[in-house]
């Protein structure tokens, strides 16, 4: 006689869910990682690509944003690398990087509206795919 699991099909399809959930948080954060540095060397090399708003409460100079993009950059896909080995400290420094690309990209919301918007929100699905709790986490 053989014993059936029918809970064990549900439990599979939650932890392939979370699995899932990781690896495209991964992968969303190395595409923003990559765009960011593309943005922080645009910043960098032409400030004419951004929008020169006046009186703006945060008013920043693009090249020294230029630098903040691209290193955020750098450090997304150095941990979306952690991220597609399964490293728990990946984890927890890309919902940290993920923060830290919303709070830059809220600050230079007047120099690139449009793509501020798309990378807070992309950077917010990161945070919340990274924080969905997997089976047999402690």
């Amino acid at each position: 006689m053989a014993a059936t699991h029918p809970t064990h099909g549900r439990t599979t399809a939650k932890r392939g869910w979370a699995t899932g959930m990781t690896a495209f948080a991964a992968i969303m954060l190395m595409i923003a990682g990559i765009l960011a540095v593309l943005r922080g060397i645009a910043a960098i090399a032409e400030d004419e690509v951004f929008v020169a708003t006046r009186n703006y409460i945060f008013e920043f100079d693009l090249t020294g944003w230029g630098w903040t993009h691209l290193a955020l950059g750098v450090a997304a896909v150095l941990v979306s690398m952690g991220l597609f080995q399964g490293a728990g400290w990946a984890r927890v420094v890309g919902v940290g990087i993920a923060g830290l690309v919303i709070i830059a990209n809220f600050l230079s919301l007047p120099a690139y509206p449009v793509w501020s918007v798309i990378m807070i929100a992309m950077s917010a699905f990161i945070i919340w795919a990274l924080c969905t709790p997997r089976r047999g986490d402690a």
